[in-house]
């Protein structure tokens, strides 16, 4: 039996107990041929609270299969595009109608705040219903060519197919919210998908696909595969996948780049990021330290795009490193379901020890602990959000991605300064601006190795708004109307006609 916290939603504690937690594939439950299972931990407690299977190569052979034969009997691809569209919006319906459920199922797997899984279910149901949307408005254009037959005239056009089938590999820190963007898009397409979540969080994917079948996703062409590094690279080497979306870190993202290129499938990558925070001297000091602040320690600092590089005008710098660092040192630790926690675990012990190995390293390099630095003698995996000054350009704090509650702060005393250091790393994900000069802001903008960036604003994600990076952040932009190219081909067609 899993050990939960009592305050976890009956109806989440209901469904944790059910035997045999499984994959999901051709519209029910899927046990798989591997024996092997992974359990699933409270970061709060490090309690068990569930096991997955650790899909073998067979069963991904098994789900790809079923998907692709979904895919060519055509009963969603074929249907008619208001259908679809009908059908993901009763899926955002069904997210939001169990929106306390599978809140609670977040904090249960990831640990982070009630506050942040309401946030992540809300932005869920917001984005299913936008990509719903693009279901009726694939579109191709018509063009005039130049051929030239005599007594021939030509009709030039193209238009948009589904991809095949995609495999969705999604990270940890936003369990539903990951598997929505890489499913709902797939599936307004047209595409069969195969969702393959992190192994630390695999319980909000198995459960939106089962509502996902509810709301009349017809069998076969949503599936969950369970697993890890194992199921992970037979997706991606899968001669039957058309197209695999990544979400996750750089190194890895480079190895999915490689197995997929070899076989010429289709690949977008969203990965790291080293977010640069860039303050000038004329800002109100208090409500943008309290920006910084959300910037870096929303989420445990569990975000790609999380600003973890602040750089402040050398005049206001102690300012408002004292401002965030006060800031930091009164937030409360504690588990989601805690009513005064203001910061929960990370994922998993193998994260915490990650981000512990960071700051170690930081201040043996020198680097000063303004505040935090450490991991509170208390059960769960917890890491105090910490603030550090005095960094040199090439510790690891600095150019390497932490993804936990770590702030690196640095002064600069011009823009041409500021931007060969907000430049200075391999990443180019996020960057934001803080400034009352806008003609300052244009100038910088062009500038700035970002795929996004915000001004006056920490990091946010919207449908609407692409969603990507440049550099090592990886490749294509997710959200809006790009979202559509990933997963559709493009094909002219010229029919020749006589005059």
């Amino acid at each position: 039996m899993p050990m939960l916290d009592s305050r976890v939603h009956p109806r989440v504690q209901a469904w944790l107990v059910t035997p045999g937690k499984s994959m999901w594939c051709d519209g029910r439950v899927f046990a798989g041929a591997s024996t092997a299972r992974i359990a699933v931990r409270d970061p709060a407690t490090t309690a068990v609270v569930a096991s997955v299977p650790d899909a073998a190569a067979e069963d991904v052979e098994h789900i790809v299969a079923t998907a692709a034969t979904a895919m060519k009997a055509g009963a969603w691809s074929g249907s008619t595009p208001s259908d679809r569209e009908r059908c993901l919006l009763r899926l955002a319906d069904l997210v939001d109608s169990n929106g306390d459920e599978l809140q609670h199922l977040i904090v249960v797997e990831n640990g982070k705040l009630l506050s942040a899984a309401r946030r992540e279910v809300d932005g869920s149901v917001r984005f299913i219903r936008y990509a719903a949307g693009w279901a009726t408005k694939i579109a191709g254009e018509t063009l005039d060519v130049n051929f030239e037959q005599p007594g021939t005239r030509f009709l030039a056009y193209t238009r948009r197919e589904p991809i095949g089938v995609v495999a969705g590999i999604i990270p940890w820190n936003m369990p539903l919210s990951m598997a929505v963007w890489k499913a709902v898009p797939a599936l307004a397409c047209g595409c069969a998908v195969v969702i393959k979540p992190a192994e630390e969080t695999p319980l909000s994917a198995l459960r939106l696909a089962e509502l996902a079948t509810e709301a009349g996703v017809p069998a076969g062409w949503l599936s969950v595969v369970t697993g890890g590094a194992r199921a992970g690279a037979a997706l991606v080497a899968h001669p039957l996948v058309a197209k695999v979306s990544f979400t996750g870190s750089t190194e890895v993202g480079r190895l999915v780049a490689q197995t997929a290129g070899a076989r010429l499938a289709r690949a977008s990558l969203e990965l790291g990021g080293k977010s640069p925070v860039m303050v000038f001297g004329d800002v109100d000091a208090a409500s943008v330290a309290s920006a910084v602040a959300q910037g870096i320690f929303y989420n445990q600092g569990q975000v790609c795009a999380a600003g973890s590089r602040l750089y402040v005008h050398r005049l206001r710098f102690d300012e408002m490193v004292e401002r965030v660092g006060q800031i930091a040192a009164s937030l409360t630790l504690g588990s989601g379901f805690d009513t005064g926690a203001q910061l929960g675990p990370l994922v998993s012990e193998a994260q915490r020890e990650r981000v512990l190995g960071y700051i170690q390293g930081g201040r043996a390099g020198g680097a000063r602990t303004v505040v935090g630095g450490g991991a509170p003698n208390r059960p769960g995996y917890f890491v105090e959000p910490t603030v550090f000054t005095d960094a040199r350009a090439d510790l690891a704090i600095v150019r390497e991605e932490i993804f936990g509650p770590v702030l690196v702060a640095q002064p600069f005393d011009d823009e041409d300064e500021l931007v060969a250091a907000v430049n200075g790393t391999e990443y180019g994900l996020s960057a934001s601006l803080y400034t009352q000069d806008l003609s300052r802001a244009h100038r910088l903008i062009p500038r700035i190795k970002a795929g996004m960036v915000f001004v006056n604003s920490p990091a946010r994600t919207d449908p609407n708004l692409p969603f990507g990076g440049v550099k090592a952040s990886g490749m294509g932009r997710e959200h809006g109307s790009s979202m559509i190219d990933l997963y559709t081909e493009l094909k002219s067609v010229v029919i020749g006609y006589r005059t």
